[in-house]
């Protein structure tokens, strides 16, 4: 039986004058996964996103969530999902327990039940010993705890988060991907998720989309992405020079000794995948040459991210200060 897909976007256009914000987006997400859409500043992360939660009309092609028609079918798509954007939509002159309830009325949710899923929520993120303060007192990530907890009043079964870990401090936003991950392995929802922390989509997503100037580049999960670049390579320990120098022999002259250290390790170029280890080791021990160490290892995604859109993660935040 098929698996119906959570979003899918064909041809996908939105121009604003004779600005091209997307050219041709194709994607497909799969249900009870974490999709990641990365892409430099102005690259069109936000305009898809507003797309597929109905608040703005692509210009050319279909999309659909949750099998329904975005542009036909609003309302439907409107109950299935939960938005949550760059900016907390958390009413600081309320406290948190007022701002869960706020969203239950929004919902209209009887109140014994919107009462019980605050207090479900409270506990499931953390924020029972601040329920009862001003949200204007939280800290940044407790702001965005509560501003997800909210999100997810609805019982959406697609959650849209855009950047939302952008400003938090790294122990704040491991918690937050802690929070994501439960929503996914153990609730099933599907979330798609834009960021400019490639940590962050090589931490939480099951694959991954590489967007630049309105058009995917590149698509696939973080092993994948990484073995399109070059420079990743298969590193071989040995005990001895003689052992070394019998392996470089054997393995020809793509092996070559790794700079620095002590001289007794290879580096022998690699996609990184299993095929390419198990030609290493099979040449290894048709010469009965025994090795103390072997490690694999791939460009990282900021090394992707470089590659395919001519800057680095960290000099495009740079840039958008």
């Amino acid at each position: 039986m098929t698996t119906q897909p959570a979003i899918t976007t064909r041809g996908l256009t939105k121009s604003y004058g004779d600005k091209v914000v997307l050219d041709g987006i194709d994607l497909t997400v799969a249900p009870a996964s974490v999709f990641a859409l990365l892409g430099p500043n102005g690259a069109g992360k936000t305009t898809t996103v507003q797309i597929l939660t109905t608040l703005i009309r692509a210009d050319g092609g279909t999309s659909t969530v949750g099998g329904n028609d975005v542009a036909t079918a609003k309302d439907v798509v409107r109950e299935l999902i939960g938005v949550t954007g760059q900016f907390a939509a958390v009413d600081e002159l309320l406290t948190g327990r007022e701002n869960l309830a706020l969203m239950g009325d929004l919902n209209q949710l009887p109140r014994k039940e919107t009462q019980r899923l605050t207090a479900e929520l409270l506990e499931r993120f953390d924020l029972v010993d601040a329920a009862d303060k001003q949200a204007s007192t939280y800290s940044g990530g407790m702001t965005r705890r509560l501003d997800l907890a909210m999100t997810l009043v609805g019982n959406p079964r697609i959650i849209f988060l855009d950047e939302p870990t952008t400003g938090l401090d790294p122990r704040s936003r491991r918690a937050i991907w802690d929070v994501i991950r439960s929503l996914v392995d153990n609730d099933g929802v599907t979330v798609f998720l834009t960021t400019q922390y490639l940590e962050e989509a090589d931490q939480l997503a099951d694959r991954i989309a590489v967007l630049d100037q309105g058009r995917i580049v590149a698509e696939g999960t973080a092993a994948e992405l990484k073995r399109l670049i070059p420079g990743g390579h298969i590193r071989i320990d040995f005990a001895d020079h003689v052992t070394l120098r019998k392996a470089q022999y054997a393995l020809g002259d793509q092996a070559q000794v790794l700079d620095g250290g002590d001289g007794l390790t290879l580096a022998v170029p690699s996609d990184g995948g299993v095929r390419s280890l198990r030609a290493v080791l099979d040449l290894l021990d048709a010469e009965s040459i025994e090795a103390g160490g072997i490690s694999v290892h791939t460009p990282n995604l900021d090394d992707v991210f470089l590659t395919l859109t001519g800057r680095s993660a960290a000099t495009d935040k740079e840039s958008a200060r």
